[in-house]
């Protein structure tokens, strides 16, 4: 009997997410399949690599089917263990399951977790339940059913039509409609004989962001059959799929997938014999920020500089080679099936009014649970925060959430119920953006939050105009100052007068919204840069030039027995005092580079 036909009585699946990947993921595999051998059960237990699970804090990940059991943080010593007791003899173990914080017993079923309750999976519905290096499992999910109905009973307008009535927009920017911008490609006129382009932007690089990266690695036939209805509504018969070089188990996997749906007939020449013909190329991009910019993408496309260029012409008029251009972003492509197999109206009654279906947000920074989630618009941030991200830390206050990567804006505490969808994220300063979510508590000082961010559009500037060019080097620098206690009262106003005029006058849009963040730090925390500048103090005590090292005589004595390790790690000679006794700092001599306080392991250094 061949594999394929075998009925297996279990399904390891491995997340096998860059995530987990890197916690040996692979290893855990390969233990599995040589213990299962061992016990003689590889005609009843199969193991399968998934995409990304989701729960990245947690991973390496093993669920269980049936049954969904779930276990977490593997290593390769617990395999032997988990393969007699479990799947030889029917006993699941506790001890390697998920435990939800202040629960007595374990809770190892998927739906019951608090982390994947409130979860609405669209673009990720195939997470964790399939093999993306194998076309047959997407398949036997319904997959490429939309893409025959689109083919093959669909007019390109009647497409178009149904993605508006949607109201799907997009998901890797400001949200623009995405049925409205296929019809302005599809009416635009081409000077190359009715040549028209489609192109997928999976140039993610917000730091702390991989939604577009997991649904690639995950998923990638979701994306390429997006692409394929998508071409036929705009009349293309040509698409590229732009990524990160920094992406290699994406780019692997969707190369494979590409090669899949070309030997089944679901790519190339007369696609499943309905006439149509659409191919698609992978470009690697060498992971320039700026490149997620349609246009320095498509400018990078061509094999020129990455730099964005003046808007209008807009590239759906003209864009590739100067011809009509459809661009979308990875999750965008992905909705697009599941909107043609279950029609506009039941993707539209997911949302809010303007704001329709779900967003996948990568959930990061000063939180417990970590990883990558979808949520219906409209939900709030307390629910992320709180209910499937599962508080702060160490149960540590909630200062501030940044969403929408580097060119998003901070959102304070008092706004933890606001809604997450285009207009009120915008009305609150930020932006959706393509989906980074960054949580920040108490210990966060977010004049230097705005700093980081704004070091990072700066670096990743092309230099092209000038208001980014010149305007975020002389923002960085007020903000350097604030942070190092060299700041002004007059620097406030001049750096505010920056962002806003850098706001207004930047050629593309990295330009344009790299002062977000720090004209919403300003807006709802201004009393820390009024500390830092008038008290030459940091509350949260991260700018370390502004803070005054001391030893705690008793505690370096009574606790660490005067270790002599911050002595040992000074690099100016500014501590002084002999092994077994009390030391002290003499202030005179230190830079405050806070070497001592990171080495103390007694808490005996402290900060005034």
């Amino acid at each position: 009997m061949e594999e394929k036909e075998k009925a297996y009585r279990l399904h390891l699946m491995v997340c096998a997410g860059t995530g987990c990947v890197s916690n040996h993921a692979f290893e855990i595999k390969g233990a599995l399949e040589k213990e299962i051998k061992k016990q003689s059960l590889e005609n009843e237990v199969l193991v399968v690599t998934t995409g990304c699970n989701g729960f990245c804090e947690r991973g390496p990940l093993l669920v269980v089917q049936p049954g969904n059991i779930f276990y977490q943080q593997l290593t390769e010593k617990d395999i032997p263990h988990l393969v007699e007791e479990h799947f030889l003899k029917g006993r699941p173990v506790q001890k390697l399951m998920y435990t939800p914080p202040k629960e007595k017993t374990p809770i190892p079923v998927l739906s019951d977790i608090d982390f994947f309750k409130g979860q609405v999976l669209i673009a990720l519905r195939n997470r964790g339940l399939i093999d993306p290096e194998k076309i047959e499992e997407y398949i036997a999910r319904d997959g490429y059913t939309a893409m025959a109905k689109a083919l093959n009973e669909m007019t390109p307008e009647g497409i178009i039509e149904e993605i508006k009535k949607s109201g799907l927009r997009g998901r890797g920017g400001a949200g623009f409609p995405t049925g409205v911008k296929w019809e302005y490609v599809r009416n635009a006129p081409s000077t190359n004989g009715g040549v028209k382009y489609l192109v997928c932007n999976g140039d993610e690089g917000d730091p702390g962001a991989f939604m577009d990266r997991s649904i690639l690695e995950a998923d990638p036939h979701s994306v390429i059959e997006g692409m394929v209805i998508g071409a036929k509504a705009i009349g293309a018969s040509e698409g590229f799929v732009y990524v990160r070089n920094e992406y290699p188990l994406a780019l692997s996997r969707l190369n494979l997938a590409l090669k899949q749906a070309r030997e089944y007939g679901l790519l190339g020449k007369d696609i499943l014999g309905s006439g149509f013909n659409f191919d698609i190329k992978v470009h690697r991009g060498a992971g320039a920020f700026v490149c997620g910019e349609e246009t320095a993408l498509l400018h990078s496309l061509e094999g020129r500089l990455g730099e964005p260029r003046p808007r209008p012409p807009y590239p759906a008029e003209k864009g590739l080679r100067d011809q009509p251009t459809c661009i979308n972003n990875v999750e965008t492509w992905a909705n697009v099936p599941v909107i043609i197999s279950r029609g506009a109206n039941w993707y539209s009654s997911i949302g809010t009014k303007t704001s329709k279906g779900t967003k996948v947000f990568s959930l990061v920074g000063k939180i417990n649970n970590t990883g990558l989630v979808e949520v219906p618009m409209g939900i709030s941030l307390k629910e992320i925060i709180y209910n499937i991200g599962g508080g702060i830390p160490e149960g540590k206050e909630f200062k501030a959430v940044q969403t929408g990567g580097p060119s998003g804006g901070c959102i304070p505490k008092e706004k933890i119920d606001l809604p997450i969808d285009f207009e009120s994220l915008t009305e609150a300063g930020s932006m959706m953006g393509s989906g980074g979510m960054v949580v920040m508590d108490e210990d966060t000082c977010m004049v230097d939050v705005a700093r980081y961010f704004l070091s990072f559009t700066q670096d990743e500037s092309c230099g092209k105009c000038t208001p980014c060019r010149e305007g975020t080097k002389a923002m960085l620098s007020i903000l350097t100052r604030i942070t190092e206690g060299k700041g002004t009262e007059g620097d406030l106003v001049l750096l505010r007068d920056l962002a806003e005029s850098i706001k207004d006058s930047a050629l593309c849009g990295l330009g344009n919204t790299a002062p977000n963040p720090v004209l919403t730090t300003m807006q709802y925390f201004m009393e820390e840069y009024e500390t830092h500048i008038k008290d030459k103090k940091c509350p949260a005590r991260v700018c370390r030039q502004l803070n005054t090292y001391i030893v705690d005589e008793n505690t370096c004595v009574k606790d660490g027995r005067g270790c002599d390790l911050c002595k040992r790690n000074c690099a100016t000679d500014a501590i002084l005092g002999e092994k077994g006794k009390a030391h002290r700092v003499v202030q005179e001599k230190c830079i405050k580079c806070g070497v001592c306080y990171d080495v103390c392991n007694f808490n005996a250094v402290k900060i005034e």
